[in-house]
């Protein structure tokens, strides 16, 4: 792919950068996004139905149970070149947070450091009623565990429908978007708030803005760039072009 020189220019005196990715980048592991994943037996029921704290308190082995169906799919799926085209570009500045809606953990499998989990994480499972992190857990099991400080169900570390983001992840990512020089939304459709806002607030603060996703969305008319592809191509493309004009 040829990218502009003005890019690769300023991304190479890039001081700061942050990065916001979507299910796009993890469909490219073959990894089903969440709505596409109800098939078969819970192709049934309406996802408030698995995913919400009504759903859980009305039937919790059913959300219990959906949840570690989708930890066990997830456990075959591996980081693509994206995934680690990112790793490189954070070991290229020393100012880089990465931003995340997705719950599946590759991005930390494939390396990176700096991320922000806005959505959660279904690798881990927390208690329900005093919220703590429950190291392990019997997942063959047929009723709900519980959690061994005081006894509460435990439930995935994700945000369910009506619950609000972590206050601390968020928090972060908007002072990452308004602090840095370069804003990356990759893979994602740009209309799931309060992420969906991100880019903007970086670019209301004068970063420049890029865009790399199969498609156009409401963002790539604000976008400084639009690189349309899939991010698992561009992104390594990308980064070797960059190290290849530095070795200059």
């Amino acid at each position: 792919m040829d990218f502009p020189a003005d890019l690769i220019r300023l991304l190479s005196n890039a001081q700061s950068m942050a990065v916001l990715t979507g299910a796009g980048v993890s469909q490219e592991s073959g990894l089903r996004t969440f709505r596409d994943s109800q098939t078969g037996l819970w192709a049934q029921y309406k996802p408030q139905d698995l995913a919400s704290p009504e759903a859980f308190a009305r039937e919790p082995k059913l959300v219990w149970d959906w949840y570690a169906w989708r930890r066990e799919a997830i456990k075959g799926v591996r980081p693509n070149a994206g995934h680690y085209a990112l790793v490189e570009l954070e070991k290229r500045n020393s100012a880089f947070t990465l931003i995340t809606q997705n719950v599946d953990g590759l991005h930390q499998m494939a390396g990176s450091r700096q991320i922000l989990e806005l959505h959660g994480n279904i690798q881990r499972v927390r208690c329900s009623n005093c919220g703590c992190l429950a190291e392990s857990w019997d997942e063959q099991s047929q009723e709900v565990p519980r959690c061994v400080d005081c006894g509460g169900l435990l439930r995935p570390d994700v945000v369910w429908f009506g619950e609000p983001l972590p206050r601390s992840q968020l928090e972060q990512a908007v002072q990452a978007a308004r602090s840095c020089g370069v804003f990356f939304s990759i893979g994602t459709s740009g209309v799931v708030h309060p992420a969906a806002a991100l880019p903007y607030s970086a670019h209301n603060q004068g970063a420049v803005i890029v865009e790399i996703n199969a498609e156009c969305t409401q963002l790539t008319g604000k976008a400084d760039y639009f690189l349309q592809g899939k991010s698992g191509e561009i992104l390594p493309e990308l980064v070797k072009k960059l190290a290849d004009t530095a070795s200059r």
